[in-house]
Order: C-alpha cells, then sequence, then structure tokens
C-alpha cells in the first residue's frame, strides 16, 4: 500500500541515531514570533484554558518543549523511534511526554486535543487521513498549526553575503537528486494541505522572515540534518563528507576567518497554516 511505504519511507530517513543527534543538537526551536503567532490564534479563536497540545512529528522535541509553558499537557509524537529517544533524554519537563506514532493514528479521544501542531513535519504526512483524524481528536474551537521553513534560506556577513549564498545554492543543487518528492510539499509552503482542510475558519501566512546569527559550525550541522543530505550520505558516503569539507573551507575562505565559530547572520522565511474546527 502506498501509506505503508510512505511511512517506512519516513522511518527511514529519521530512524538512524546518529541523524537523531545531529537534530537535536543543530535543529531550532520555532522562533519566538511564531510561537506568539500561534498562542495568539488559540486566544483568540478557542480561549484558555490551554490542557493538551500535540506536536506532530515532533523529532527530538524543539517544537514540543516550549509548549509546556502554555499548556497543562503536552504530547510529542514521532514516528522514528531513535528520535525520541533523543527527545525523552532532555530533563525538566514534568507536563511534557512523548510517543513513538503517527499523525494519521492518534491516541487521544474525540474532541480532546485544544491544539495540534507539526513543524517541519506536516509535509510527510498522508494528508487525508491526518486531517480525517485532526478533526476527530479536535475540541470543537480547537486549532491545527503547521509551520515550517522554505528552502530560501539566506546568508549574510560583511559585503561576501552573495558569495556566501552562492556556496549555499550550489549545496542545494548537489542534494537536489537526493530530495523526497514530500519535501516540496514544505516548500510548496502546505499550500496542497491547507487547501484540503475543510475548516472555513483558517488561513496560510506564506512568509514569515526571522533573522538568526549562527557560528559556521551551525550552519553545516544544520544542513547534516537534512533528509536529502542524509539520503546523499547513505548512497555515497565518502562524497557526503567531502561536500561539507569542501563547502566549510570555502565558507571560511569567503569570510577571512580561521574558525568555524565564526558568526554569520541567517534570514529564514518561515510559513504557517492555521485553522480553527467548527464547533
Amino acid at each position: 500500500m502506498k501509506i505503508c511505504s510512505e511511512v517506512t519511507m519516513t522511518e527511514r530517513l529519521f530512524e538512524e541515531k546518529q541523524h537523531a543527534s545531529l537534530y537535536q543538537k543543530y535543529r531550532f526551536e520555532p522562533p519566538d514570533e511564531l510561537k506568539e503567532l500561534i498562542l495568539q490564534y488559540l486566544d483568540k479563536k478557542k480561549g484558555k484554558p490551554h490542557q493538551l497540545a500535540v506536536d506532530l512529528g515532533c523529532g527530538t522535541g524543539q517544537n514540543s518543549r516550549p509548549l509546556t509553558a502554555y499548556f497543562e499537557q503536552v504530547v510529542g509524537i514521532d514516528v522514528s523511534k531513535s528520535q525520541v529517544e533523543q527527545a525523552r533524554a532532555v530533563p525538566g519537563f514534568p507536563n511534557l511526554t512523548y510517543r513513538v506514532g503517527t499523525a494519521e493514528e492518534l491516541p487521544f479521544p474525540d474532541g480532546s486535543v485544544d491544539l495540534l501542531t507539526a513543524a517541519t513535519a506536516a509535509h510527510w504526512f498522508d494528508a487525508e487521513r491526518f486531517i480525517k483524524e485532526a478533526t476527530r481528536v479536535l475540541k470543537p474551537r480547537g486549532c491545527l498549526a503547521l509551520f515550517g521553513d522554505g528552502d530560501n534560506m539566506k546568508i549574510h556577513y560583511e559585503s561576501c553575503g552573495n558569495h556566501l549564498n552562492n556556496i549555499y545554492e550550489e549545496v542545494m543543487q548537489i542534494l537536489l537528486p537526493y530530495t523526497s518528492s514530500k519535501v516540496t510539499g514544505a516548500n510548496r509552503k502546505l499550500k496542497d494541505l491547507f487547501e484540503a482542510i475543510p475548516f472555513p475558519d483558517k488561513e496560510r501566512i506564506e512568509i514569515i522572515p526571522i533573522k538568526r546569527q549562527l557560528s559556521i559550525k551551525n550552519v553545516i550541522g544544520f544542513i547534516q540534518t537534512f533528509s536529502m543530505y542524509q539520503a546523499f550520505l547513505r548512497a555515497d558516503p565518502s562524497a557526503a563528507t567531502a561536500l561539507l569539507e569542501r563547502t566549510t573551507s570555502r565558507i571560511l575562505e569567503e569570510m577571512k576567518v580561521s574558525s568555524t565559530e565564526a558568526k554569520v547572520d541567517i534570514i529564514m522565511e518561515y510559513f504557517c497554516v492555521l485553522a480553527c474546527k467548527p464547533e
């Protein structure tokens, strides 16, 4: 069946312990601007109390952990056991639990969830089954918040930003043959999934620009977390490793620095799909 093959593919892309470790180390928490947007939407559409938030495709918990400050209970769910193990290893969140599972079969009663979120994950879901399940578990006026970042990250450093962006674009072109068709759903900013959501009350914000400062080391680490880089690494380990080494050297040379701890500014364009289940 198609559904089974897609789940197996997703497990294969993210199940390796090394990949999960990279996710924990180099993936970002959602920016404050995005968290505020989602919480304001929930407050406006449903209001308090905020009892249960469920973070789908939670990975190593970057989106799950910040939710604990606003909800009585948070549950993170991911298809990858290795990702969930990494998430569970982070202490200090007593109202947060994790489960291995899929977005299409949720272990919650009907009408029990205040907020369903997915950070850079919804493009992997089977849209029809996920929407049916989301409709089942959400409370009346409960909300969906599905978000991610596009493929147009820009790097800035003094006067060499254009050259650094060219280097990054060359890396992405090399990885293109290893890019899953599912990733194009994210690059389309979940347009198809948004249109399939049956709730009348919904909106899609295509560009939320966010500026961050990262070390060169963290930029390279972030690239390592990409599913297409991991696919390249499995197909040709020596070429994949050489790509990162060559990219690091080129960035250092272009910036005229010697340490990968040197900082660059990056601008990422987030997008967000928000929807509210009717009464």
